[in-house]
């Protein structure tokens, strides 16, 4: 597995230079490191910025499980989008809401066929929400598909 979490991962992270905002580092409550995250305040609403995960390195004709911490902490915040390189138009994971504050993890099937996936962008849109932030952290990689724990 790839280790691509922010404060110690091996991967290549790039800020989207067409979107509107940057995606920026967030202590963790540990203390252990740091997370991504958008602030609700930023930009306005339908606003979108965008955090791409360059993948170099994937093998043709075979499958990779995407897994992720995310959280959309507060009310109407926004939603947070994840787009593979080969389907940009339509994301392949979306999720509008948090239930609470807490983080939960997002499992995604990444198959490489005749085209391979060389990126993976987590989108953020800004919500009407003043408070709270969308966050992702503990982005890793496995060989293979995703397994339903």
């Amino acid at each position: 597995s790839v280790d691509c979490s922010f404060s110690r991962g091996v991967c290549e992270w790039k800020q989207d230079a067409d979107d509107d905002f940057d995606w920026n580092p967030a202590d963790r409550d540990r203390g252990d490191g740091y997370y991504m995250a958008v602030p609700a305040f930023v930009g306005h609403k339908k606003d979108m910025g965008r955090l791409k995960l360059l993948l170099t390195d994937l093998k043709p004709k075979s499958s990779y499980c995407l897994v992720f911490s995310y959280r959309l902490a507060g009310e109407r915040v926004g939603k947070l989008r994840v787009f593979l390189t080969n389907k940009k138009t339509t994301p392949v994971w979306e999720q509008n809401k948090g239930k609470d504050e807490r983080w939960r993890t997002g499992k995604i099937d990444i198959f490489q066929g005749a085209e391979t996936t060389n990126s993976v962008t987590f989108e953020s849109e800004r919500g009407k929400g003043k408070t709270g932030e969308i966050g992702v952290d503990n982005v890793i990689l496995i060989s293979g598909l995703c397994r339903e724990d």
